[in-house]
């Protein structure tokens, strides 16, 4: 299968918005490189610019271009852009919600060597919480490009979680993506899995082998965090009695509880969490940091099982 991160389809996408829409302009905080937004920069130097290492200096000049109507993406890593910058956000661009495409690269542990310092393992509590902000995590490069042509035609902040790590491209190039709505990759009856990002790959592996169990799992990618599909996720309780979180963000603010606030608030149903356990991460090479924090189809089988006997 091809494997792509969804950095570099966000860098090359790019690209090609930017030839059929003359108003987006990119920001950086000297990170093009690995943010993938010098593609963009060498086929349009006049409309990319670089803040420097000064995340909130690059989210207030994204926020007063905005005004001009110039529809500005801002990219750094998403332990700086979601962290470092955080009041600017808050304040100079969801505040009065300015019209702003935040997209973070380096999310979550798969940044891998880097460590904790830079393994943004909160972005998305960070994000979802701030009102105006549309929060959308893509499973892989054919949705990071249908995320962003969401983007677009949303008139508010947008942040856009992306990773380091080249994933498999698992859905179609046709794939529809719908704000505030979930993709049912795979139906089921006896378990609901509900994955972001690249778990929502290994998720579709767990689901094959718990069939071989002759366990029905349900697999839901929920890349829109924040709105979030909340019938999908009733049904879901009421259809399967049993749901499991997937995702590459601490437990604590992130998918998971998101989902379970749905939950609580109408279908009360058991649930089993498949994250980071409240803890910092490690350096080490990405695939095997994601094995040793149990970021892995595996898990996700251990999670199933132990969420129906909760029936």
């Amino acid at each position: 299968m091809t494997k792509i991160a969804t950095r570099e389809a966000y860098g090359n996408y790019l690209v090609e918005l930017g030839e059929k829409n003359k108003d987006i302009v990119v920001f950086d905080a000297d990170l093009s490189g690995a943010t993938k937004t010098g593609i963009f920069k060498k086929a349009f130097p006049d409309r990319h610019f670089n803040a420097g290492i000064a995340e909130c200096d690059m989210m207030g000049m994204a926020a007063g271009i905005s005004t001009t109507g110039k529809i500005p993406f801002a990219s750094t890593f998403a332990i700086f852009g979601a962290g470092r910058a955080y009041e600017i956000v808050r304040n100079s661009i969801c505040y009065p919600k300015m019209n702003v495409k935040i997209a973070c690269t380096h999310s979550g542990l798969s940044v891998g060597e880097d460590g904790a310092s830079h393994q943004s393992i909160e972005d998305i509590a960070l994000m979802r919480v701030l009102p105006n902000m549309t929060v959308l995590v893509p499973a892989d490069a054919n949705e990071t490009k249908r995320m962003m042509d969401a983007a677009l035609e949303i008139d508010g902040p947008v942040y856009l979680r992306l990773g380091r790590l080249a994933t498999d491209i698992i859905l179609p190039e046709d794939y529809q993506f719908e704000v505030g709505k979930a993709a049912t990759l795979k139906d089921g009856k006896d378990v609901t899995i509900i994955a972001i990002g690249l778990m929502v790959e290994r998720a579709l592996a767990a689901a094959d082998d718990l069939a071989k169990e002759g366990i029905s799992a349900r697999v839901l990618n929920m890349g829109s965090v924040k709105p979030i599909d909340r019938a999908a996720i009733e049904a879901a309780a009421k259809e399967t009695g049993a749901i499991v979180t997937a995702e590459e963000h601490s437990i604590i603010g992130g998918l998971s509880g998101a989902v379970c606030e749905v939950l609580a608030e109408t279908t009360p149903a058991p649930v089993e969490k498949v994250g980071v356990m409240d803890t910092f991460g490690e350096s080490g090479k990405a695939l095997e940091v994601l094995e040793h924090y149990n970021l892995t189809s595996d898990a996700i089988v251990k999670a199933a099982r132990k969420v129906m006997a909760r029936k």
